[in-house]
């Protein structure tokens, strides 16, 4: 009997490390504080990824709260459902499931105007981020933050897992001089932060604009920790938009991303996206060979080749590279992707070219493509980065909601 019980705990015992742990979103305990929305009327920012455990869509959550009248909907970039491309202006319209309007805030304006928040008391905030500052849906949260501060109201940010974890942070604080919507505050590439904890960081230093205050409050996860990787949740992954497909993508797109900046395919119009990247005129073998020789931390490099179906080379076959991430709490993604983008600059000097402005944008500095260009050595300027993390790990500590 005694060997039984034992045996049932070493069950137990692997059960609970190798089950995803329950981590309960915002959305999930918004129950326990329906006291914020009682009477009142909301307005909803929001797209597909604001579901509960339950499967139940951020709308219906709020109509089973009761005394809730629900007036009108927000969609970022890629549209309420996730399906438009990077970029693409998308436009007002009514929702025919729910009959609400549905206010782009990825067309004629990226910010909440009077007339789209007139007759709403509460503006909630529930999209799935990424965790890389030139990710649009923290833009969205700030100017939306901003707005609902001009107008009075109370901003409601329903607190959803860092999918890269939130405990590394990387890459250099922006330039103000750059900001732009693909960058807005003074943060690191990777942040290390949830939406909620952002949204307390950007009303706490105010940075809106003005340095105005908003009303904020944070309806919290319970059972997430800092190391957690988004499949560590328990959670359904919904890709938040339609190049991000997965966690490994995710992990790698804080560096891969600076790919935009360039003539070279990011892998868009392809079954891979940012784990993939080419051109026509490079040499596939000859470039996984000198990537792998960089003994880049956690990354491996294997030959490939892809026909992007839309974007850059469109049509086109691409020789590149593909990207095996070998050991995801090794890897440094945006030190990665600079050192990618220059191993082509230098491989293939009179092919490759710079979409210059948004390459500076991505980065947050004109310093890391000025190097590059000159061939210069690259670890000078890791080295301000890593001053840049140490004075913002300075601030980041004040509005952090989880444990390690």
């Amino acid at each position: 009997m005694e060997s039984i019980r034992s045996f049932g705990l070493v069950v137990l015992v692997w059960l609970a490390s190798a089950c995803p742990a329950a981590v309960h979103t915002g959305l999930d305990n918004v129950g326990a504080h329906r006291a914020l929305f009682a009477g009142k009327r909301i307005g909803i920012i929001a797209n597909h990824t604001a579901y509960d455990r339950q499967e139940r869509f951020i709308v219906d959550v709020f109509k089973g709260l009761g005394d809730v009248q629900i007036v009108a909907l927000f969609s970022p970039e890629h549209g309420l459902y996730g399906v438009e491309e990077a970029g693409e202006t998308i436009a007002d319209r009514r929702d025919p499931k729910y009959g609400l309007p549905v206010y782009s805030l990825y067309g004629t304006t990226r910010k909440p105007t009077p007339q789209m928040l007139e007759g709403i008391d509460v503006l909630v905030f529930d999209i799935q981020d990424i965790g890389a500052r030139f990710y649009t849906y923290i833009s969205t949260m700030a100017l939306a933050m901003e707005a609902a501060a001009e107008c009075g109201q109370r901003f409601v940010v329903l607190d959803r897992p860092n999918p890269i974890g939130g405990v590394a942070v990387e890459g250099p604080i922006l330039d103000m001089a750059l900001a732009s919507f693909v960058g807005m505050h003074l943060i690191p590439v990777r942040h290390g932060l949830t939406v909620g904890e952002l949204a307390r960081m950007i009303d706490g230093q105010r940075w809106l604009a003005g340095g105005v205050r908003v009303s904020l409050t944070v309806v919290p996860m319970t059972g997430w920790k800092r190391a957690m990787w988004y499949d560590q949740t328990g959670l359904v992954f919904r890709k938040p938009s339609p190049n991000m497909p997965d966690v490994e993508t995710a992990t790698i797109y804080p560096g891969l991303c600076l790919l935009e900046g360039t003539n070279v395919s990011e892998g868009r119009g392809t079954a891979m996206p940012f784990r993939q990247f080419g051109a026509p005129w490079i040499d596939g073998p000859k470039l996984a060979a000198r990537l792998n020789a960089l003994n880049l931390p956690g990354l491996a490099f294997h030959v490939t080749a892809f026909t992007p179906t839309a974007s850059k080379h469109q049509g086109v076959l691409c020789h590149g590279v593909r990207i095996e991430v070998a050991d995801r709490d090794r890897l440094q993604p945006f030190w990665s992707g600079v050192c990618i983008v220059n191993e082509i600059a230098r491989m293939a000097p009179d092919d490759f070219a710079w979409r210059a402005s948004h390459f500076d944008r991505l980065c947050g500095t004109t310093t890391i493509r000025e190097a590059i260009a000159r061939r210069e050595s690259l670890l000078p300027l890791r080295e301000t980065w890593r001053t840049d993390v140490e004075s913002f790990q300075g601030i980041r500590h004040r509005y952090l909601l989880y444990a390690d």
